[in-house]
């Protein structure tokens, strides 16, 4: 009978049930946590995305590891999974909650396995880089798939809205500036400021146009972005925001047009892995207003070919 990891909801990927607390996780290669966390709504009634954990686990529950595109690779032969099940999280506590997710991504940071975590909104991306770089000794480098910066200084007041995560690592003196890189950015529900911003602090933009004029020479362009990202750093991280995607690709996401193909962000997550990443987040799914949970499957996708970039990096 299939492990539950709470109520109907099975482990993901038929992983294990594990605890940071009870240490039954040495026999795991990859961690799974949820952060089930939607702070301030930034855009009328869309709304939903801390369902994103529990919908996300219950889709995968239909997958195997098995990528017959990848030179037929079985993600799941060569790693184990451990399902660490969700943050607990405080409703309308915004500090107490970022709290609580830094504590606990220092927790699995500590563990020395690779990390997923799902969203939640993109507000997480912050305590668990903030976690991360507790955890080591050098600076944090990120590559940031979006369509938006996520940087402004804050929303109606609110420091660790959705919108506001990377002008808190912009101030974070563990984080090197110069190696965040903001990739996939478009369309104009980023203001004219956010983009001033970036720059101000020396991070790099990669915008949808270049990944698109980029075509069959993605990975060419991936290792320039991983360069940046990794020069002067001792860990890259990835966060992944689902409206990356354009709509098309991305029901169950934010509503942004001219994003990037299903096809591009896994050819992008593939290479970022395979060169090295330290963890990956993915955020803002938003399973009420999708009615066929199209962007909660196609999370797992991301994953496995994280991970099968990630076996291939380590026979390198």
């Amino acid at each position: 009978m299939e492990e539950k990891i709470y109520g109907n909801t099975p482990c993901y990927l038929g992983g294990k049930k594990v605890s940071l607390k009870d240490g039954n996780y040495n026999d795991r290669d990859v961690l799974v946590y949820g952060v089930p966390w939607e702070g301030s709504v930034t855009w009328g009634d869309y709304t939903g995305c801390e369902l994103g954990p529990k919908v996300i686990r219950l889709n995968a529950a239909r997958y195997s590891g098995y990528l017959p595109e990848l030179d037929h690779l079985d993600v799941l032969s060569h790693y184990t999974i451990g399902d660490l099940g969700d943050v607990d999280v405080v409703p309308a506590d915004t500090p107490e909650t970022m709290d609580r997710i830094e504590k606990f991504a220092l927790g699995v940071w500590k563990t020395g396995k690779f990390p997923v975590a799902f969203g939640g909104d993109h507000g997480i991306t912050y305590p668990i880089v903030k976690a991360l770089s507790e955890e080591i000794q050098g600076k944090v480098g990120i590559i940031h798939l979006d369509a938006h910066y996520d940087n402004h200084p804050d929303y109606e007041g609110d420091l660790y809205a959705r919108s506001t995560p990377f002008h808190r690592i912009y101030e974070s003196e563990s984080v090197r500036n110069e190696s965040i890189v903001h990739m996939g950015i478009h369309g104009p529900r980023n203001q004219p400021e956010t983009g001033k911003y970036a720059e101000e602090v020396g991070a790099t933009t990669i915008s949808v146009r270049e990944i698109r004029r980029a075509g069959t020479n993605l990975t060419e362009l991936a290792s320039k972005a991983y360069s940046i990202a990794s020069e002067g750093t001792e860990a890259v991280y990835l966060s992944i925001c689902s409206d990356v995607l354009d709509f098309a690709f991305n029901p169950g996401g934010p509503v942004d047009g001219n994003g990037v193909t299903s096809y591009e962000l896994l050819e992008l997550i593939h290479e970022f892995a395979r060169l090295g990443i330290r963890g990956i987040d993915y955020v803002e799914v938003y399973p009420q207003q999708d009615t066929n949970d199209n962007s909660s499957h196609f999370v797992t996708y991301a994953v496995l070919y994280a991970l099968a970039g990630k076996i291939l990096g380590e026979k390198i």
